[in-house]
């Protein structure tokens, strides 16, 4: 994911379901716990908002957040600051991907993380992480599109709906802006990849995204559920969590995978290789690794998480009210999984650029 700090004036939207619970600390942790302060970076509104402080009194470890927007601002303070400054970040599994490549990120001890036993094992199957080397999942989801089902025709299962729509579409439709999720679903409506390297085929995603640029409403990563509220817009590009704001708010609102299918993110955390403390780190993964801290996200932000446990303790009415919630694993692992792509993230950029600037 690349947006989330518009999610804590968000959280009301599942109140009716136990949402923005104030959460019972857990046991506390062994005596001989590591001590110390931590640097956190994370999206705002990402985590429980008394999260740090039922933390540090659990483990006696003080933990400071810092709030990034994008995981390219992130990305661009690590590179800086050879990691400098934080202990763990929350990062989408492609830019965790790279942390690793470039050496920034730490090996993950498991024998410290004993909550990692609370996660699917699917969770430890990611295609750019297998067995959590370098970083451990912390949610996951789709993308797709998001509709009114009262003012579209049918089922817009395909992303043609997006790319050539028909013509009581044009203009009511909103696509993501991020190079990843744009470029993916022009990648996607042609038959690519989601993690495409291939110049030639970047190129012909670009073109045809110029072209479907002229029956947007706009591109909108954060506000796209509320266009759909309103009726100013009938069809948007969303991320499933994204999707479940706007369902909240009118049943007539529907999220669906298209037919040609999708990417899988996984948002995770990751321990710096630079990070002076370590062990408080990993404490402070395992926190953030057990039931109830889980069950708060998915009650809150509206996302799955690979945390079992957490899942398995929802309310079934959340469920119910909110469908692409019931996802499996499996059924989110035949999804492809999306990937860092290495030198190819420069050309996803400036063609990003490029279809911004086109008229």
């Amino acid at each position: 994911m690349a947006f989330i700090d518009h999610k804590a004036r968000l959280l009301g939207a599942a109140a009716a379901i136990g949402a923005g619970l104030l959460l019972a600390a857990p046991a506390a942790l062994a005596q001989d716990a590591p001590k110390g302060k931590i640097v956190i970076g994370n999206w705002d509104g990402y985590m429980p908002p008394d999260l740090l402080e039922r933390f540090k009194a659990a483990t006696g470890i003080e933990a400071e957040l810092t709030v990034h927007a994008t995981n390219e601002e992130v990305m661009g303070k690590v590179v800086a600051g050879g990691g400098k400054g934080y202990d763990v970040l929350f990062v989408s599994a492609p830019f965790a991907q790279a942390l690793n490549a470039l050496k920034l990120s730490a090996p993950i001890d498991h024998a410290k993380i004993p909550n990692l036993a609370n996660l699917y094992p699917e969770g430890s199957q990611l295609k750019y992480d297998p067995g959590n080397a370098f970083s451990v999942p912390y949610a996951w989801g789709t993308t797709g599109l998001c509709y009114r089902s009262d003012l579209v025709e049918g089922t817009p299962d395909s992303w043609a709906a997006l790319m050539t729509p028909p013509d009581a579409l044009k203009g009511k439709i909103t696509m993501l802006a991020t190079d990843r999720w744009l470029l993916g679903a022009g990648f996607k409506s042609l038959g690519f990849s989601v993690n495409e390297t291939d110049p030639a085929k970047i190129e012909q995603a670009r073109d045809a995204l110029i072209a479907a640029k002229k029956n947007l409403l706009s591109y909108d990563d954060t506000t796209f559920y509320s266009k759909l509220v309103s009726g100013e817009a009938s069809l948007v590009h969303a991320w499933d969590g994204w999707c479940n704001y706007g369902i909240a708010e009118n049943k007539d609102i529907k999220y669906v995978i298209p037919k040609e299918g999708t990417d899988l993110w996984t948002d995770t955390m990751v321990v710096t290789a630079a990070s002076e403390n370590k062990d408080a780190a990993h404490a402070f993964i395992d926190f953030v690794l057990s039931e109830d801290v889980g069950k708060w996200v998915t009650e809150n932000i509206m996302y799955k998480t690979p945390n079992k446990k957490a899942m398995e303790a929802l309310d079934p009415a959340l469920l119910e009210q909110f469908p692409n919630m019931k996802m499996t694993p499996a059924e989110l692992l035949a999804q492809e999984q999306m990937v860092d792509v290495g030198q190819a993230q420069k050309a996803y950029s400036r063609t990003v650029t490029e279809i911004m600037n086109a008229k």
